[in-house]
């Protein structure tokens, strides 16, 4: 990713800023992903969902990649901030619902070593790995049926181990990330008719 040039959105004073981190872990053949599953909140339009560790940018972040370390502090008990840090991806735009927000969210990916035991807060239900290799071969690739706009909607996305479902931004920013990773990467085969990620 040295060479990488992210595209960053520039952020008005009404855009809300939130940074997630994308963290990487070594194993025999390749790496894992780390993702949490949201707990449930009503009025959450990320409630119960499959997504990467992070939250809103606060006044005494040290800018979005502090905010990506803080926020996974506080949400699973994981101190990034002596973790290889590999790099800044592009922005994306928020769209829960297809609903699009005047948000943007700041990708940042760490590596770090070990099994370490977390700590999950109110806001986790639980914390899974992935492993990258099938991600990258598009072996998890499957399709849900959400109710998005009050009738029944397919989407698009990674089913992991125990049936958790990754779709939406986090699907978005995953595809993203294996295209700044290899150029040559070929996103999966999607069906046509579902909802756009």
């Amino acid at each position: 990713m040295d060479a990488f040039k992210p595209s960053f959105v520039e952020p008005q004073a009404t855009t809300r800023q939130a940074a997630v981190a994308i963290i990487l872990r070594p194993t025999d053949t390749l790496c894992d992903v780390l993702f949490i599953k949201r707990a449930d909140k009503a009025g959450d339009p990320w409630s119960g969902q499959m997504a990467f560790p992070g939250g809103h940018l606060e006044d005494d972040d040290n800018g979005l990649k502090g905010a990506a370390i803080r926020e996974t502090q506080e949400e699973i008990g994981l101190d990034l901030s002596d973790a290889e840090y590999l790099g800044a991806m592009d922005h994306e735009r928020a769209q829960p619902r297809g609903r699009v927000l005047n948000m943007l969210i700041a990708p940042h990916v760490f590596l770090i070593e070990g099994d370490p035991i977390f700590n999950p807060n109110y806001e986790v239900a639980e914390v899974v790995w992935a492993p990258m290799d099938q991600l990258l071969a598009n072996s998890l690739h499957d399709t849900h049926t959400y109710p998005i706009g009050n009738r029944p909607t397919i989407c698009n996305g990674y089913r992991l181990e125990r049936g958790h479902f990754v779709w939406g931004l986090t699907y978005r920013m995953l595809k993203s990330f294996f295209s700044t990773l290899d150029a040559q990467w070929q996103p999966p085969i999607e069906v046509e008719d579902a909802a756009p990620d």
